[in-house]
């Protein structure tokens, strides 16, 4: 496996001098390295993949030198446009190494390592999707033995090219990092025990949508510990940072039903500006469990500990705000709502955290819609 530490310093001996990205599960070891080894200034954990293509294209404006920007395979669709439209070397011919994490890799054999629906479909596509970018990428593994040779060509090639390259990371590469952070408790629930709370404090005929990650499957496990019915859930088990504008299309659709969206920090930070849409939705409960970590992927930090949700929310334009850091406030407030009928945002301080058995969805992506329609009187 290859050592966090000595993957950094090569880099750093190359003299690349900014690391920007946006946190995966299969890189969280080199990730938790970043984040304890580098300065402020020289690694941020961008609010999406696009943003840190930008941000890399204004590091190399500024020093000649090519970014690393990390991300897991799904986030390159948000990275084409300014991929192709910026760094392109028919364009401005920008350099950057892309650290991209290969979920639902495709083993040597031919055969697809066994991964969530979603990241099935991903992970068919990564090695063609790069290539009809024309970013050459290498695959690097636990196997691999000369990363030191690999990154120097790498970064090599793409300053003389003057364009992105990737190194394509399969699951289990990275040996694990002893973190030199200091641990920090928390005064407030985990996310789980919020998620529960939510259930139960909702009147049965609200519609649920769910962001990706933990925060869906907390939701399908409290349901079925609780014997609820999954019918009224759409999981939003991919493309983060999209489920309160799933929620908000269909609060415009059916403006009688009430709609409640569960979203995250690090989700509601990729799109923020999609707060002014669900803001013009009478009967949309946004609720943001702020943990302000990426928790689902390693829990790495995210900008939500240092902005006041909340408050941006009723500059967006939600009529209700509310801030609450516990189960009681959280309940009273709830009940608040169940006749309201004006766009309301909660903002839930949690721990971070999660059981370490937890489960995953037992039914498929599809299986959800078709019963999440049916509830919704769609046929399907």
């Amino acid at each position: 496996m290859i050592d966090p530490n000595v993957f950094l310093k090569t880099f750093i001996k190359s003299d690349i001098r900014f690391f920007t990205g946006v946190p995966d599960s299969l890189l969280k070891e080199v990730c938790s390295c970043f984040s304890d080894q580098l300065k402020d200034n020289s690694h941020i954990i961008a609010t999406n993949e696009g943003a840190a293509i930008s941000l890399g294209i204004g590091h190399y404006l500024a020093s000649s030198r090519p970014a690393l920007i990390y991300l897991q395979n799904s986030g390159l669709g948000n990275i084409i446009n300014p991929l192709i439209s910026l760094s392109h070397k028919d364009i401005y011919s920008i350099p950057a190494i892309l650290l991209i994490g290969w979920r639902g890799e495709i083993l040597e054999s031919g055969i697809q390592k066994a991964d969530e629906p979603q990241h099935r479909v991903q992970g068919r596509i990564t090695c063609e999707q790069l290539e009809l970018l024309g970013i050459k990428y290498k695959i690097i593994d636990a196997s691999t033995t000369n990363i030191e040779e690999i990154i120097n060509d790498v970064i090599s090639e793409s300053i003389i090219e003057s364009s992105p390259i990737a190194l394509l990371v399969r699951k289990n590469t990275f040996s694990k990092y002893k973190k030199n952070l200091l641990f920090q408790t928390s005064k407030y629930s985990l996310r789980e025990e919020i998620i529960k709370s939510i259930l139960i404090n909702t009147p049965p005929e609200t519609i649920i949508v769910a962001t990706t990650g933990m925060a869906s499957r907390e939701v399908f496990e409290t349901r079925e510990n609780l014997k609820q019915n999954h019918s009224k859930d759409f999981l939003t088990v991919g493309g983060m940072g999209h489920a309160s504008q799933i929620a908000a299309g269909i609060a415009i659709e059916q403006p009688n039903r009430k709609v409640l969206c569960i979203d995250g920090d690090g989700a509601l930070l990729m799109h923020t500006g999609s707060l002014a849409i669900s803001a013009g939705c009478p009967n949309l409960i946004h609720i943001l469990i702020n943990n302000c970590a990426h928790d689902s992927v390693g829990g790495q930090p995210t900008k939500a500990d240092s902005i006041n949700l909340s408050k941006l929310a009723k500059i967006f334009g939600y009529k209700i705000t509310k801030k609450v850091s516990d189960i009681n406030q959280l309940t009273k407030t709830l009940k608040e709502c169940k006749n309201n009928k004006e766009s309301t945002f909660i903002e839930v301080m949690s721990s971070k955290g999660s059981r370490a058995d937890l489960g995953r969805p037992t039914s498929t992506p599809l299986q959800n819609k078709v019963s999440f329609m049916k509830t919704l009187s769609i046929n399907v």
